[in-house]
């Protein structure tokens, strides 16, 4: 499970949300209405874990809570979500109604609700550890212990202490009502640490085909959120384990031993990064099949434009440094190291062959500081050719390619070299092309 958060930025954003929503709990209490918080800030702060937001469930109505506050908007008041805007600034707080939920016809929502219980609303929350409630009010001046304090209707506490993430009630409802919670399960395990209880993880694979019917935009998110956390490789074993991978990726069912490349990635590593050490740990061999697994994913987990570039681009960067790095000139393989896609695949090639990454990154070095280094401007550019008298033409672009090529090699360092190179170059032509 992770550790308490240390960073004092983030720690702050805990406190200053914790005060804000514990003030809008204490308005409504002074109203005359209950008022707890409710759900994952509870379960994290009970982890200590440091939520840096705080949702505020009470039974006072939608039209209630606008009426006590003043900043108000609506984000949901069918289902009795408002939120609260505490400051002109400040990060809204959501206030949702309990409730009971009717039947989900949609795999998203409920049909209906209606107003209800505390003891209701807990009974129709996903998971028991997401299902509990804490007076944050009646908790200030409490000496209580945090667990000893919280109002627990469906067993959380003790899967808390067991580390055991379990479907509020029958897991075949829950996962009826919505399957996207089948992935949220899978993420919260992986995140905390936890198990999925036998039951509910029963469920999730009797059921992973119709998680098909969830929409690609609500997978892709749920995706991105499993990557960015540290322990994804865990999340996606777990994929693995439960049938879930195929209904996610669109593809067919790998048996493909744990994700190791994604493993050894590092917190920060991007969306699509970790999508290309996955596709590598799924088997991903040839430079021919890199085309197709980016459109399939770009449609499965609804990947932006810049997602999907970035992913082809790193995967067949990758591909070239594992198979063609030693075979290149000098003036590709600076042209390859200067690449944006080249950090992302050295990473890549890190966690798969670190001896082979600690080898190329030393002729890196030294391409880097040979003449010129990496990445120099060009001695020539279009313009000055055209200044210099030549008429652009269909070899205009490979000559200033075949240009930058000779400078990147050394073979010309200084401008006149380079004008003496171009004119042999298009005296190379034929007759009727590009000439001085």
């Amino acid at each position: 499970m992770p550790g308490p958060n240390t960073d004092p930025k983030r720690r702050a954003a805990h406190d200053r949300a914790r005060e804000q929503a514990t003030e809008i709990a204490r308005a409504l209490q002074d109203a005359g209405h209950v008022a707890y918080f409710a759900g994952g800030c509870v379960r994290d702060d009970l982890l200590g874990l440091d939520p840096t937001d705080y949702d505020v469930a009470t039974d006072a109505t939608p039209d209630r809570v606008q009426e006590l506050f003043g900043r108000t908007s609506e984000v949901g008041a069918h289902f009795g979500v408002v939120l609260v805007h505490p400051q002109p600034k400040a990060q809204a707080v959501e206030v949702a109604t309990f409730r009971a939920d009717g039947e989900y016809t949609d795999n998203r929502r409920p049909d209906r609700v209606t107003f209800s219980t505390p003891e209701a609303d807990a009974q129709r929350r996903d998971f028991t550890i997401n299902a509990l409630f804490l007076d944050p009010v009646a908790s200030e001046s409490s000496t209580a212990p945090l667990l000893e304090q919280v109002i627990d209707f469906v067993g959380g506490v003790s899967d808390l202490k067991a580390g055991v993430v379990r479907a509020v009630g029958d897991p075949e409802a829950r996962l009826k009502e919505d399957h996207l919670r089948a992935l949220r399960a899978v993420r919260f395990a992986a995140r905390l640490g936890f198990r999925i209880d036998e039951a509910t993880g029963e469920a999730i694979r009797d059921h992973a085909s119709e998680l098909a019917g969830v929409s690609r935009e609500r997978i892709g998110e749920e995706i991105r959120k499993m990557m960015a956390d540290t322990y994804r490789s865990v999340a996606v074993w777990q994929l693995q384990y439960l049938d879930l991978d195929a209904p996610v990726f669109d593809q067919p069912h790998s048996n493909a031993s744990a994700p190791r490349t994604l493993g050894r990635l590092g917190d920060d590593s991007s969306f699509p990064l970790c999508l290309a050490a996955l596709a590598l740990d799924r088997g991903l061999v040839e430079v021919s099949q890199v085309a197709g697994l980016v459109e399939a994913w770009r449609r499965a987990l609804m990947l932006s434009n810049q997602e999907r570039d970035a992913l082809k681009a790193v995967l067949e960067g990758y591909a070239q440094l594992e198979r063609a790095w030693g075979s290149m000139s000098i003036a590709e393989q600076k042209r390859t190291a200067s690449a944006g896609w080249f950090p992302d695949a050295m990473i890549l090639l890190s966690a798969r062959d670190t001896v082979a990454m600690v080898r190329l990154s030393r002729q890196v070095e030294k391409l880097a500081a040979s003449p010129g280094g990496l990445a120099p401007r060009p001695l020539l550019d279009g313009d000055q050719l055209i200044a210099q008298g030549f008429r652009p033409g269909p070899r205009f672009g490979e000559v200033l390619g075949l240009l930058y090529d000779a400078q990147l090699e050394g073979r010309v360092g200084t401008l006149e070299e380079a004008i003496d190179l171009a004119r042999a170059l298009f005296e190379r032509a034929q007759p009727g092309e590009s000439d001085a």
